[in-house]
């Protein structure tokens, strides 16, 4: 038989999936993503502006640009999602705005900022030390939890977030705004169920590492634009497929379905030249060999390989009918979640944050629930007359229950409050004309201590996982999926190339 390229499906075209689909276009698969919806990017991704009935024009009504299905933020530590752009031509200078670690309130009455020349970790400590806002005692304790940090390592003994922060003495007021915010960004868990270990490795690998690791990045881009549109532009994507079955085929036997590449192993072998757009020419494989060293049916369309980059639920309803697959779909389905809201306002008039992202002080039970407020026309460069924020609101459990349109008044009414605080005397905020908000049910795993997570590897050799729920050392974080995606990619590399080797010495 003539040689081939391998045949990859990948489901789920959220940043897991497209990470894996990128890697193995990239070194010369032929790869199918299957995804039920109609955009990439998972559960970061942009959802249609909506405009009210009539003949109206964006600029009458609505809002500027497409919305994301929440307002995401990226660090500097984020090696293995930035060298994704950059392999994808898109340069994340241009995509995102940097600056150095500085977080500051809508009140005005907390500020840190880190100096940009220091390197790490003296610009966290002096960053902590000059804090606004912070007496003495709150400084101390701040350096005396990651002082404590560094000398376990970044393993703390305790397991949940509050028992590590009474542990190191921490202040309330430190607490409350530095650590809590922190904590819920960046595991979307409470304090007293989240898991110390993971917290420690965002404070490692964001505070404690190089400076530039701490720097802020901020999309200027819709989420899809950012780089998973520019990935599945490289793949034969189906949108609006929601898979059904996965089968494995068996080495030796023979499948019943056609290939899902949508071409036959003559034309793509044809279609294909090392060195071309298709990627690395080492994955050109014997068809002999791949045909005979087994597969899977998806939906009963044959490949070689399947990547399952969906939420654990899903991957457990996909494999729960083959073989063996108990264990691992008890893993799957242990998972508990919270969600993650987000409110995006439209201005009646001109208005500007003093800072492109600001604190809010939180309080649930009086319905004060955002505890971030980024600019987003600013972000997005809109014209000065085009007013636009989003309010964030991670664990967003309380507000969840609540009829929407209370919500959101009672966020605009924290929103009005915290910035007629600002020492500063900011203007008076403009009235809302269009408000969205978007509340991810599902938004991410509880990062609670002892969760069991499973790894890429499955009990079937050509099946794969990938997700920010596996164990990734991260918690549910966007370079936690790609880093996930990356090493699917090798796995299913591997196996070809094992099989390849297999064929040569024959």
């Amino acid at each position: 038989m003539a040689p081939r390229r391998p045949w990859i499906a990948v489901i789920g075209a959220g940043w897991a999936g497209l990470a894996a689909a990128t890697r193995l276009t990239q070194r010369g698969c032929d790869v199918t993503v299957f995804e039920s919806a109609h955009e990439p990017g998972g559960r970061a991704r942009r959802v249609a502006v909506e405009h009210a009935a009539g003949d109206h024009s964006p600029a009458d009504v609505g809002f500027a640009a497409h919305l994301d299905n929440g307002q995401h933020l990226l660090l500097g530590a984020y090696a293995e999602t930035l060298a994704l752009m950059r392999s994808l031509g898109i340069a994340p200078e241009a995509a995102l705005l940097r600056s150095p670690l500085r977080l500051v309130s809508a009140d005005g009455r907390f500020a840190l900022k880190a100096p940009a020349w220091l390197p790490a970790p003296l610009h966290v400590a002096v960053a902590l030390m000059t804090a606004r806002g912070f007496a003495w005692a709150d400084k101390r304790s701040a350096v005396r939890l990651l002082t404590a940090l560094r000398a376990a390592a970044f393993r703390p003994a305790q397991r949940t977030v509050s028992e590590l922060l009474a542990a190191t003495r921490q202040t309330e007021r430190v607490t409350e705004t530095l650590w809590r915010p922190l904590c819920l960004a960046a595991l979307n868990t409470p304090l007293d169920d989240a898991c110390a270990r993971l917290f420690a490795v965002v404070l490692r690998d964001s505070l404690a590492t190089t400076r530039a690791d701490s720097d802020l990045l901020i999309p200027k881009v819709d989420l899809s634009a950012l780089w998973p549109q520019a990935a599945a532009a490289r793949c034969t994507m189906r949108y609006g497929h929601a898979v059904r079955s996965i089968a494995v085929v068996e080495p030796g036997k023979e499948a019943s379905g056609a290939n899902g590449t949508g071409a036959g192993s003559a034309s793509v072998a044809g279609n294909w030249s090392a060195g071309g757009a298709g990627g690395a020419g080492d994955a050109v494989t014997d068809a002999a060999a791949m045909s005979a060293a087994g597969g899977v049916e998806v939906d009963g369309l044959r490949f070689d390989q399947v990547v399952v980059a969906v939420p654990p639920v899903a991957a457990a309803r996909m494999l729960s009918g083959l073989a063996h697959s108990g264990a691992l779909c008890d893993t799957l389905r242990a998972f508990s979640y919270l969600p993650i809201a987000t409110l995006t306002l439209r201005l009646a008039g001109p208005y500007r944050l003093p800072s492109p992202m600001m604190l809010l002080y939180d309080d649930p039970a009086t319905g004060r629930d955002g505890q971030w407020v980024f600019d987003r026309g600013a972000l997005l460069g809109l014209p000065g007359n085009r007013a636009e924020l989003t309010i964030v609101i991670s664990e967003a459990s309380t507000l969840a229950d609540r009829p929407r349109d209370t919500a959101i008044a009672q966020l605009v009414v924290q929103l009005r409050e915290q910035l007629a605080a600002h020492p500063d005397g900011l203007p008076n905020l403009p009235d809302v004309t269009d408000t969205s908000l978007i509340i991810e049910k599902r938004a991410t795993f509880a990062a609670v201590p002892d969760l069991v997570r499973p790894g890429n590897r499955t009990p079937w050799a050509a099946v794969t996982l990938a997700g920010d729920y596996t164990d990734t050392g991260y918690p549910a974080t966007l370079e936690g999926a790609v880093r996930s995606g990356l090493a699917a990619a090798d796995r299913v590399y591997r196996r070809i190339e094992a099989i390849r080797h297999s064929a040569d010495a024959f």
